[in-house]
């Protein structure tokens, strides 16, 4: 990212139904004339409180306990519309529609508390070159007290781009598959993706409608990746609040709901916890994961 780039203070944060106008405008892109360029712009939310409530909602919708304070995917709930403003801006060389979430990678590093002040930034860090499209790097920071408090990496594709930019993508996680063992079943219904969106924001409609999912080439509606990693992460946290901690996952095939997953550990050694998600009958993979914290503030 360049150090001269633009910055654009988003204040108040765009509403559900501006995000969706967005991404329907951003369907009529023109076709692409050259290689793609990367949107220079970086996007700020200047003073976004960590609300209690929201913190509770988004918890008890992915099986957080209270004594696990702040979970460490929350933060991503603050910098998705401005993820979206980013792929859905006239300067992104896509639609928005049909940006698959292939990845993320989360660093916190001190502990996060309800009622606290985050400046949020995002911005489009680099080009990957992928096997199936070209992909585009998101970064997210938040800062506080002076210092970076957490940050994230987003690698979103777009299918079916010929010679992509970039270096390749590098970011296979290497799990021992004889050492997974099953240790939870999990039951989706059917409008979980309609709940989560109203908590996270992401209202895409591959999750909320079955006619939207038909639309992009879907049998029903799918399961928010980002719910599938909160879930997750609930199962595997200390029972108690993070001070540091990071996270690498990678989301696999899509649940379709209403459905059943079941989670899959290596057994955990000190702080470190390999995970992945499978369908019912633990054959295919949903999402596979890596989160390594413990410590206590």
């Amino acid at each position: 990212m360049k150090a001269d780039s633009c910055i654009r203070i988003i204040d108040p944060p765009p509403s559900s139904t501006r995000l969706l106008w967005a991404g329907l405008r951003s369907l009529r892109k023109p076709k692409l004339d050259g290689p793609p360029r990367l949107p220079e712009e970086r996007l700020v939310r200047p003073a976004v409180e960590l609300v209690a409530a929201d913190i509770t909602g988004y918890a008890r919708a992915c099986g957080f306990r209270p004594e696990h304070g702040v979970p460490l995917s929350f933060p991503h709930t603050l910098a998705f519309p401005l993820h979206l403003l980013l792929l859905t801006s006239p300067a992104f060389p896509w639609p928005a529609s049909g940006m698959v979430h292939l990845a993320n990678r989360i660093h916190q590093y001190q502990r996060l508390e309800a009622g606290q002040a985050l400046r949020v930034e995002v911005h489009c860090e680099r080009w990957v070159a992928h096997p199936k499209g070209q992909a585009v790097l998101i970064v997210t920071r938040a800062k506080g007290g002076g210092g970076l408090v957490w940050e994230s990496e987003s690698l979103y594709l777009r299918r079916g781009v010929a010679a992509p930019l970039g270096e390749p993508w590098q970011g296979v996680l290497d799990l021992d598959e004889a050492a997974l063992v099953r240790t939870q079943r999990w039951s989706l219904p059917a409008d979980l993706g309609r709940r989560f969106a109203r908590i996270s924001g992401d209202h895409n409609p591959i999750h909320t409608s079955w006619l939207g999912a038909r639309l992009f080439g879907f049998p029903r509606a799918i399961a928010h990746g980002m719910w599938t990693l909160g879930r997750a992460l609930a199962a595997q946290q200390p029972p108690r609040p993070l001070a540091a901690a990071e996270l690498a996952c990678e989301f696999k095939l899509p649940i379709f709901l209403p459905g059943s997953a079941t989670l899959w550990n290596v057994p955990p050694t000190d702080t470190r916890h390999e995970f992945e998600v499978r369908n019912a009958t633990g054959d295919k993979p949903h999402m596979r994961g890596l989160f390594i914290g413990g410590g206590q503030s």
